[in-house]
């Protein structure tokens, strides 16, 4: 999982409420096990109509999605955090989420920042002109008009974000310890030592 520190770029303004995780991606791109190829799937449904936010080429490659209330309810699919990451999102602003996904999205290096309506609302307007930089380290996210929004997160949540650890990485992090434990144990109890042939 990459670090992630600070993101700054274009935001799509999509703010459409109750998006469920069938919208960011239909049930037929569940059938792989693979997490590449599926940002062409992101939001397939939405993207057949002309117009539509996401073949904008005005935010082609936006890192930051700015979403209504409840972004992610439906199903638990992880399918949906593989989308986004694969359309290249980093971060996903809100005023909430399901926590399922909010989740699904952490454990895939996704950043979700809940704000209050007004702060998304302002956040949407700019979108459409200008980039938005969201600081993970101060908790904040900022516009070039001196906006300031606040955002709360989970200590240990930002601690992996901001390291680029995901389960694999948080065990590996520990291996130093891990090693002088074993190393304990197999003298402390040796019969919990594999015989080596």
């Amino acid at each position: 999982m990459d670090k992630l520190t600070t993101i700054d770029g274009t935001a799509y303004p999509f703010g459409m409420k109750n998006v469920d995780t069938d919208i960011v991606i239909p049930s037929h791109w569940l059938k792989t096990i693979s997490r590449s190829g599926l940002g062409k799937g992101a939001f397939e449904v939405l993207r057949k109509e002309p117009g539509n936010v996401f073949d904008d080429p005005a935010y082609a490659g936006s890192p930051i999605l700015i979403a209504g209330d409840n972004f992610g309810c439906g199903s638990s699919r992880e399918h949906a955090a593989w989308a986004l990451a694969d359309l290249g999102i980093k971060v996903v602003i809100a005023p909430s989420f399901s926590d399922i996904f909010s989740g699904n999205a952490f454990k895939n290096g996704i950043l979700t920042v809940e704000l209050p309506q007004e702060a998304v609302d302002r956040l949407m307007e700019v979108a459409k002109s200008d980039p938005l930089h969201v600081d993970l380290e101060q908790q904040m996210v900022t516009t070039q008009f001196q906006d300031r929004f606040t955002f709360e997160i989970d200590a240990f949540r930002k601690h992996c974000l901001l390291g680029g650890l995901d389960e694999i990485g948080l065990t590996l992090d520990q291996a130093d310890d891990i090693e002088v434990y074993e190393n304990r144990a197999g003298r402390e109890q040796p019969w919990l030592v594999p015989a080596v042939a």
